[in-house]
């Protein structure tokens, strides 16, 4: 080993010499694959710490505070509790999907699953779904079920995601991903019963951020990846879950806790030296008069991504956007409200199925004002 690398070795921080090695072993010829999730894993527990002691205090204001009004929640629904969510879980899925682990792009991450009704109408709409996982998860299992599961009764067709991963994958593999899924849908979901005319997006948490960027930046170069130049990554309509929508903010001790995340994990690159990359995947900075429809959602006692940094976007959003801005705070939620199939999920559920269904509405009734 020569001084010069010596030298490097000794600069680096023990976070960088762990995450260094997690790449590495993911690496590995046949196993490395198998060994990615462990590497996001262990990214999580290096900066989960932080988050901790809100999370807890968060989780006893819910427990301790006063009675919440009562939620609007489906009709006909199974009272929560009855059955363990992991089962109520595996049972949505089991009713509504319909083809699993379809390549949506050359990379063996590059899967998603169609989920429908066996007697599904024509053309029906399409929601393509992202999952979340702080940049380093980006797994479809469990997430977004009681989502996915309402609208396919509704008549649509639901397709869920997964996509690359840091620390092994470097920005911007995230949302190149994301864009590959849509072109995708654009090109090929009539195969499965779905409109290509009328694609729409939903995202929680890193994936929240992950959908919004994408439906801002449809023809953002450095986002397309492999792409063919024509491949069509516009969406008609958004929906962001206590998605982190600020990319370039230090604030605060927290916010700079997580912008320091971002630089060693997720774009390994210093925010100082290259704020333009910041900028650029941020969607905040990437607000304009032409963004499609959005529905935020928050949950109240979120104490992983404060629900000021959604009021924040949706007033900043709401300011330049010539469509449709709509919010919906859940009271007493925290983060992650939906990953089991509670009061809050299935309120979620009702209140994404509107939006776009009233999104759906106004794109048809736009597409025969032009055609006369």
């Amino acid at each position: 080993m020569t001084s010069s690398t010596t030298r490097r070795f000794a600069r680096l921080h023990p976070v960088d010499l762990v995450l260094a090695t997690t790449r590495a072993y993911s690496s590995l010829p046949v196993v490395g694959k198998h060994l990615e999730p462990f590497a996001g894993l262990t990214a999580l527990a290096l900066w989960g710490g932080h988050y901790a002691p809100a999370a807890a205090r968060a989780a006893v204001s819910r427990h301790t505070g006063v009675a919440a009004a009562p939620v609007a929640v489906e009709p006909g629904a199974p009272s929560v509790g009855r059955i363990p969510p992991y089962l109520r879980a595996r049972g949505q899925k089991r009713k509504c999907l319909h083809a699993s682990s379809i390549r949506y792009g050359s990379h063996p991450s590059q899967l998603l699953d169609v989920w429908r009704r066996p007697d599904l109408p024509p053309n029906a709409p399409v929601l393509l779904f992202v999952p979340g996982g702080a940049w380093v998860q980006g797994t479809r299992v469990l997430q977004g079920h009681t989502l996915l599961s309402h609208l396919v009764r509704l008549g649509w067709v639901c397709l869920t995601m997964d996509y690359r991963v840091s620390p092994v994958h470097r920005w911007p593999r995230h949302v190149q991903d994301v864009n590959a899924a849509i072109a995708w849908a654009r090109a090929n979901v009539d195969q499965y019963g779905g409109d290509r005319e009328f694609v729409t997006i939903a995202g929680c948490s890193a994936g929240g951020h992950l959908a919004s960027l994408a439906a801002l930046t449809p023809g953002e170069p450095a986002f397309r990846g492999e792409l063919v130049d024509d491949a069509d990554t516009t969406v008609d309509a958004v929906v962001g879950i206590y998605g982190r929508y600020d990319w370039e903010d230090r604030s605060s001790p927290t916010r700079r806790n997580f912008q320091g995340f971002l630089e060693r994990v997720v774009v390994r690159r210093s925010q100082a030296r290259h704020p333009e990359i910041y900028a650029a995947a941020s969607p905040m900075a990437r607000i304009h008069a032409d963004a499609p429809p959005f529905l935020l959602i928050h949950g109240e006692h979120d104490a992983l991504i404060p629900v000021g940094e959604a009021h924040a976007f949706r007033d900043a959003l709401a300011a330049v956007s010539r469509n449709a801005v709509d919010y919906l705070e859940i009271p007493r939620a925290g983060h992650a409200f939906d990953l089991v199939d509670s009061s809050h999920a299935r309120r979620s559920a009702v209140e994404i199925a509107r939006f776009l269904g009233e999104a759906r509405d106004r794109h048809h009734q736009q597409c025969t004002a032009a055609a006369v």
